[in-house]
């Protein structure tokens, strides 16, 4: 346990042999022994070649893969792991501003180590319920040449994320932005940038499924369980298909890991993934997670 609800665990290969690299900001595609595929923020040092290190926080409302983790994974335990990938990375700046929200350090923690090695300035924002809950914190205190703002709520108030990051004024010149958090902070960081300076580079990852936007109501036809599913204007078919069908395969829920393909019997989709689906797949896929039917249409699905 590295924090109240947290597990950290170290992955080394079964025969000691040296593990792919990386650079931070990467994460792992893990497969878990129950089939679940989950995405996890690699937070050990880059520098080390033989030992991957992800934490994982209880989700009591989650799909149950943190769930398996915290209960079922015991040290010796064998998993298969895909990457490491990186759609988050670190890339030199002059100075850093890091903004992390709870899990959120996870990401953010190999990049502060980073930006001290490299001897450039950099500030860290760490926002969270508590400190108890709060994971490396030890490890953030021993990072030097930076400034590590740590904001508990339950010992300062609930936070004014506008006030706090209003420091960013204070950092001449604009540096670097890179985020990691709920969907409201992430936002907030970014608004807050964006008026400094409409030019200042905002990098962020989100660990909850992107908001719906422009979607319209649908409905889905479910060929093998033979259920029918509204999909509201506001969520995902993923989102309405888990309803009925609590064990149907997803991870990333935005786009690009593929987990949530699903063949499609009839109907036009709307596709919205991240040109993940090559030209020939689109033709009878989707990824549920993301892409919708297209207007007047209703999907029949392979589920």
């Amino acid at each position: 346990m590295v924090a109240e609800d947290v597990v950290g665990l170290t992955l080394v290969d079964r025969a000691g042999a040296r593990l792919p690299s990386w650079h931070p900001g990467a994460h792992l595609d893990v497969f878990l022994p129950s089939g679940r595929l989950r995405q996890y923020s690699l937070s050990g040092r880059p520098d080390d070649t033989h030992r991957y290190r992800i934490a994982v926080r209880l989700l009591a409302d989650g799909g149950g893969g943190s769930r398996e983790i915290h209960e079922d994974l015991d040290e010796g335990a064998i998993v298969h792991v895909r990457g490491p990938r990186n759609a988050f990375r670190l890339v030199d700046a002059p100075s850093y501003l890091f903004v992390a929200g709870g899990i959120g350090i996870t990401p953010i923690l190999p990049m502060v180590q980073t930006a001290a090695a490299r001897g450039v300035r950099w500030r860290l924002v760490y926002l969270g319920r508590s400190e108890a809950t709060m994971p490396f914190l030890d490890e953030l205190a021993a990072c030097p040449g930076g400034d590590v703002l740590v904001h508990a709520d339950d010992g300062d108030g609930f936070a004014d994320v506008a006030a706090i990051l209003g420091e960013l004024q204070a950092l001449p010149p604009v540096p670097d932005l890179y985020v990691c958090g709920p969907p409201p902070l992430m936002d907030t960081a970014r608004q807050l940038m964006r008026a400094l300076d409409p030019l200042a580079p905002v990098f962020s990852e989100r660990f909850s499924a992107l908001p719906v936007v422009g979607g319209e109501p649908f409905t889905v036809e479910l060929a093998r369980s033979g259920r029918t599913v509204d999909v509201a204007a506001d969520e995902s078919a993923l989102t309405a298909i888990r309803r009925v069908l609590p064990d149907v395969r997803y991870s990333c829920q935005q786009g690009f890991c593929r987990t949530c393909t699903c063949r499609v019997l009839d109907g036009e989709v709307e596709h919205r993934d991240k040109r993940v689906l090559l030209d020939a797949e689109r033709a009878d896929s989707m990824l549920i997670c993301v892409s919708r039917a297209a207007a007047g249409e209703c999907l029949v699905l392979d589920l």
